[in-house]
């Protein structure tokens, strides 16, 4: 009772707890923009993925990334004991998700900074950013794709077979070929080169089996550089 009295004689009573300065409408409107701008962020990441696996849980996740942050932001917009409290309960939380691609990172710190424009109701930032970075994105993929695309050449032969792959190499495979390894076992040989290809010259993998004492060929997408 004396506890109840000394609450309310500081300005703070007990029913403050059950009640926030959130109304509905800006709930309602809040979820609705970070739904609108995370699914923008999906179509964005669906769209340029130049990776090799696309997953699409991850792509999901972009949107309720959005949407947990602008939820969070609301909560502790203009609240100092709320937030500070928030920040203590997320420093104990550990992420052990290992990230494969940067650009995967990428994504997920603009799905984390859309959501907090829109948390602190800064839409009009959270749409111009979201349409200039989603533009940006997919000028950077258009320009790509009229560029050769790294690619990792894996050959299988008998060592008696070696002068003839190497001709092949020279005359059928493109000047910037390098050779990223080389095996020789008991069995043959396993040589893997990066070479840079469009996507229409792929006739070499089948003319490269017309070699005698070639096992097999195979052409993987590969998502390093090749440095000049």
């Amino acid at each position: 009772m004396y506890l109840l009295a000394a609450t309310e004689t500081a300005g703070f009573s007990f029913a403050d707890v059950f009640t926030s300065n959130v109304s509905g409408l800006q709930v309602l409107v809040t979820m609705v923009m970070a739904l609108v701008i995370g699914l923008f962020i999906f179509i964005v990441y669906k769209n340029t993925f130049a990776g090799v696996m696309y997953s699409r849980n991850f792509n999901i996740s972009l949107i309720m990334l959005t949407l947990v942050t602008s939820v969070m932001l609301m909560l502790i917009n203009n609240n100092l004991t709320l937030s500070l409290g928030m920040v203590g309960a997320l420093s104990i939380i550990r992420f052990r998700t290992a990230v494969k691609d940067p650009i995967d990172t990428v994504f997920m710190f603009w799905a984390v900074g859309e959501g907090i424009a829109i948390g602190i109701r800064f839409y009009d930032v959270a749409v111009v950013s979201s349409i200039a970075i989603g533009a940006f994105l997919f000028i950077i993929n258009m320009l790509k794709i009229k560029q050769t695309m790294p690619y990792l050449f894996i050959i299988h032969y008998r060592e008696d077979a070696s002068p003839a792959v190497k001709q092949f190499i020279t005359k059928q495979l493109p000047a910037k070929c390098k050779l990223k390894s080389k095996t020789v076992q008991q069995g043959g040989v396993e040589m893997t080169l990066e070479v840079r290809l469009k996507d229409s010259e792929t006739s070499f993998v089948d003319k490269i089996m017309r070699i005698d004492g070639v096992y097999d060929a195979t052409l993987i997408s590969h998502q390093g550089d090749i440095v000049a």
